[in-house]
C-alpha cells in the first residue's frame, strides 16, 4: 500500500468511518480481531418524547470510532470489518490520533462509567435563575425563569407570565430548552 506514511509501521490510533448508527457494532467487531483495539465513546441521556421519557444512547462522534493497529499489517482487515466503511483520509494522508487524546477520553469515560461500557451519562444542567422555554405539552412555547430545581422528582418550578400575571408552575425537567437551543426533532 503506497499511501502508508510510517516506514517503521508501529501501531497507532486512527479514526475509522463507520456505517450510520453502527459505531458500537463496528467497535465490537474490531475488538474481536487480533492485534486491534477499538474505542467507541457513547453518550447516554434522558429525552422527552411523545411516549414519555426514555434513555437515548448515541455515539459521541456519530459515524466515527477510534482503532489502534498497525496499518501495514491490519488496514485491509480493519476496512473489511462489518460496520466499517473506511479510514479517515485526507487525499492519501491518513492522520494518526494522538494517544494522549484517546487515553484522556478513555480515562474520563471510565471515571464516570464503572461498568466499562464506554458510555458517559449526561444530566440536564438547568439551574435556578435560568431562562428556559417549555418544549412539550400544553404550555409548549411559554418562557419562564427557573425558581427551583427538584432533581429527585425530575421537575422544576418556573415563574411564567400567564394571563397577565406571574404564575408559579411545575414543569418536567426533560421538557425544557434553553432559549438559545433549537427544539430537538423526534
Amino acid at each position: 500500500m503506497a499511501d502508508i506514511q510510517d516506514s517503521d509501521d508501529s501501531p497507532a490510533w486512527y479514526c475509522v468511518r463507520t456505517q450510520t448508527k453502527r459505531e458500537h457494532l463496528a467497535a465490537k467487531s474490531l475488538k474481536q480481531l487480533e492485534g486491534i483495539e477499538s474505542f467507541c465513546p457513547r453518550l447516554r441521556y434522558r429525552k422527552a418524547t411523545r411516549r414519555g421519557k426514555i434513555w437515548w444512547v448515541e455515539a459521541m462522534f456519530p459515524g466515527y470510532i477510534f482503532a489502534f493497529f498497525s496499518r501495514k499489517q491490519s488496514e485491509r482487515l480493519v476496512v473489511h470489518t462489518p460496520g466499517v466503511m473506511k479510514l479517515l483520509k485526507f487525499g492519501d494522508y491518513v492522520p494518526e490520533i494522538k494517544a494522549t487524546f484517546v487515553a484522556e477520553l478513555v480515562r474520563q469515560m471510565q471515571e464516570q462509567d464503572e461498568e466499562g461500557n464506554d458510555m458517559l451519562t449526561l444530566q440536564p444542567t438547568v439551574k435556578e435563575g435560568d431562562e428556559v422555554e417549555i418544549a412539550h405539552g400544553a404550555m409548549q412555547g411559554i418562557q419562564g425563569k427557573v425558581v427551583e430545581v427538584l432533581p429527585s422528582q425530575e421537575r422544576v418550578k418556573l415563574l411564567v407570565e400567564f394571563l397577565g400575571s406571574d404564575q408559579l408552575v411545575d414543569a418536567d425537567l426533560f421538557s425544557l430548552l434553553l432559549p438559545s437551543k433549537p427544539l430537538p426533532e423526534d
